[in-house]
């Protein structure tokens, strides 16, 4: 279903999602509008499911970025709801993950100081009913940004 174009028109679109369907062309040696029906044959395929803007996490004013392992103390259908509705709208949250092991849930979060992370955990997760134990890794630096992925 995928061939060596194609996988070199994610690579592409992976590093530079704002490329126009001449400048796909151009770096596959193909013409625009053989570029532009495979990017969309591939968004249709869900293959490419959507793009973003990379933007600077320091020039917004968010200096401190932390890993937040989250234990539960249960697993009560209603209780994990309304803390995953913590995940969901809370802006600092920018991912989680449901996890085997110790930890049942890994968040990546953002925020402006130590006291907003403080405030984060000691005032919004960890008063959570569900919520038994939380841990947090502070990222002192990001050795490798977030690549795209392997195709």
């Amino acid at each position: 279903m995928i061939d060596e174009t194609d996988r070199r028109l994610l690579k592409a679109i992976q590093r530079n999602a704002g490329l126009t369907a001449q400048e796909l062309g151009e770096q596959l040696n193909l013409s625009a509008s053989q570029a532009g029906r495979r990017r969309q044959r591939l968004e249709q395929a869900g293959i490419v499911t959507g793009s973003r803007a990379v933007v600077s996490p320091e020039a917004l004013g968010l200096h401190v970025q932390a890993f937040v392992q989250v234990q539960m103390a249960t697993h009560d259908p209603a209780q994990v709801r309304a803390f995953t509705r913590i995940i969901d709208t809370r802006p600092e949250i920018i991912s989680a993950w449901t996890l085997t092991g110790e930890a049942d849930y890994l968040l990546r979060v953002y925020c402006t100081d130590l006291g907003a992370l403080h405030r984060l955990i000691h005032e919004v997760i960890l008063p959570t009913p569900a919520v038994a134990r939380v841990q947090s890794q502070i990222v002192m630096d990001q050795q490798k940004p977030d690549a795209p992925l392997p195709t």
